[in-house]
């Protein structure tokens, strides 16, 4: 269990390749994420608008309340895990550098506020939906170049 508390990974490659593993799978998690949200939402904003808000000249009803509340306890929920995979990984490799307390902190905020924006912009306004875009897209690009950090680090050594 030693390899386990020291940061040194050169005595155990099966952590490393472990690392890698999860990460790589983190990286395919969090771009298909992005995949899902633009078929069940939307990928531009007429669509989202759409989707949440409804349109009365085009006979599209809104998004049911509990189909979105089902959507953001998922998306509360697995971001849950992947940001604390990635972010337990990346203080691990990164733990010197100076930015790994602002990334990490940064890709928390994001993945929580995505969620909460979308929860909002339902019983609000569209300046809710601009801000869950943002959010929902900062933080999963975060996430990408957090883990595609943590493969570069760990494969080309």
């Amino acid at each position: 269990m030693k390899f386990l508390v020291t940061k040194d990974l050169a005595h155990s490659t099966l952590l490393g390749n472990l690392m890698v593993g999860v990460s790589v799978a983190l990286l395919f998690y969090l771009g298909l994420d992005v995949l899902l949200h633009a078929y069940v939402i939307g990928s531009d904003m007429e669509t989202i608008t759409n989707t949440l808000y409804g349109n009365v000249e085009e006979f599209i009803e809104p998004i049911l309340l509990d189909s979105l509340l089902l959507q953001v306890h998922i998306d509360l929920f697995m971001s849950l895990f992947s940001i604390m995979i990635i972010a337990s990984i990346y203080i691990r490799l990164y733990s010197s550098c100076k930015h790994t307390k602002m990334y990490v902190h940064t890709l928390f905020i994001m993945g929580l506020l995505a969620p909460l924006f979308l929860m909002v912009s339902y019983f609000t306004s569209i300046g809710f939906v601009y801000a869950w875009l943002v959010c929902f897209a900062l933080g999963h690009l975060l996430g990408m170049g957090m883990s595609l950090r943590i493969i570069r680090k760990l494969l080309f050594k």
